[in-house]
């Protein structure tokens, strides 16, 4: 049996994936608003749509974090604290913080939400965990740079009731910690302040000084090589070895990302987790499962990171930076009326055609397009347009918030 039991932590970048993420399975999720998150290029949250998602999580038992997770400039701090007053009056359950002085000012306006300290404070050792639980922090996220090894450190000698959450699945950030000044030399966004470009996935060459011009592509292959560009985290395989280190909360990457993929990844970290409460006989007989669903959503090759000691050239990949990509979102069921599902549409589909309805349960039904009908209730061969809502009549029963996908062709 598991020594804490770990809640999942899912992101979500929208409404509709904060609810996707809580009826396939979160613990609870983390989101940001429309300010002073990393994740500035992400959709976010307004604030009414904040406080319906926390509403929605809330009646399911789920619990929100809100990002306010970037290293303030003297400008924001005005800013900052208007914000906070916002995020007091929704009551989420926790603010994940970096700075110190947001932290200082989250603890002065709204004392009762908890505070968790974002990875971005480059979290290494217990010390830094015992100074910020002194400050009042509840939970600390680990930085990315700890093995399973120095995390079990961590949490034999930090209080009991003080809590360690650590990312175990998505991508990973090439620099210390997320401390990358690749984005801010290039475009002139800063990754500190949220508005990350992903640099390191781009092509590189070398210039020597004294040959001006003289470009020295760096081949691995014939595409060109992605020096910096880090594999997916994927820690399914060692849910015991995660809970034997003592981490609290198993977070998922991803505030970037699609309802499909948060779908398929909250659904499959649910059934390990549960499936592993129950035995870990059940939970090894059923990681075939677990690698094949985790394989259907967008993902680069995967690495367990720093979590057994430093990771080596097999860490990196230097060939591309192509996603696989198994299944096409095509929908997310918002009603069932008279046998027609309502789905707003993301990708092209035609009547006909076999897709899957993707249910939170684990279940993957395959089904035939009977009907499309648009809003005004005329018949449609198919789906082009994105955006659409349509209502899609199938031959097998679906349920609100189910998924459709397609596999890819």
């Amino acid at each position: 049996m598991m020594a804490r039991y770990p809640e999942l932590l899912i992101p979500a970048s929208s409404l509709e994936v904060l609810k996707t993420a809580v009826i396939f399975g979160a613990d609870a999720v983390y989101i940001g608003g429309e300010a002073f998150g990393l994740r500035a290029k992400a959709k976010n949250f307004s604030h009414a749509e904040m406080r319906e998602g926390i509403e929605f999580a809330h009646i399911h038992g789920v619990k929100v974090y809100v990002t306010v997770n970037i290293l303030a400039h003297n400008r924001d701090l005005p800013g900052v604290r208007e914000y906070l007053k916002e995020l007091k009056e929704l009551s989420p359950d926790a603010l994940i913080i970096a700075d110190p002085g947001i932290f200082e000012m989250a603890k002065e306006i709204c004392p009762e939400i908890e505070r968790h300290i974002s990875t971005q404070a480059n979290n290494t050792n217990y010390a830094t965990y015992r100074f910020w639980w002194k400050q009042g922090a509840k939970r600390v996220v680990s930085a990315r740079e700890l093995s399973l090894q120095e995390i079990k450190e961590i949490r034999t000698n930090i209080p009991e009731e003080m809590e360690i959450e650590s990312f175990v699945h998505g991508a990973m950030c090439i620099s210390y910690s997320g401390r990358c000044l690749l984005s801010n030399y290039f475009t002139g966004r800063d990754a500190n302040q949220g508005a990350c470009t992903h640099p390191c996935r781009w092509k590189y060459a070398v210039v020597e000084e004294t040959r001006p011009g003289e470009y020295m592509p760096v081949y691995e292959n014939e595409r060109g090589t992605f020096i910096f560009n880090s594999k997916d985290l994927c820690m399914i395989e060692y849910i015991p070895e995660l809970a034997a280190a003592g981490i609290d909360s198993l977070k998922i990457e991803g505030r970037m990302k699609t309802a499909l993929y948060v779908a398929t990844v909250a659904r499959t970290y649910r059934k390990a987790l549960d499936d592993y409460a129950k035995s870990p006989e059940i939970y090894r007989k059923n990681m075939p499962w677990y690698l094949s669903q985790i394989s259907n959503c967008t993902y680069r090759q995967f690495t367990t990171g720093f979590y057994f000691g430093k990771p080596d050239e097999n860490t990196q990949i230097y060939d591309n930076n192509t996603y696989v990509r198994e299944y096409v979102y095509l929908g997310i069921i918002g009603e069932v009326k008279e046998g027609m599902c309502r789905i707003e549409q993301r990708n092209k589909f035609s009547v006909g055609e076999e897709i899957e309805i993707m249910k939170p349960d684990g279940a993957n039904v395959p089904v035939v397009v009977k009907r499309i009908l648009n809003e005004e209730g005329q018949e449609q061969e198919s789906a082009p347009h994105p955006k659409q809502i349509l209502y899609v009549e199938l031959d097998a029963d679906a349920d609100i918030y189910d998924i459709l996908r397609k596999r890819e062709e």
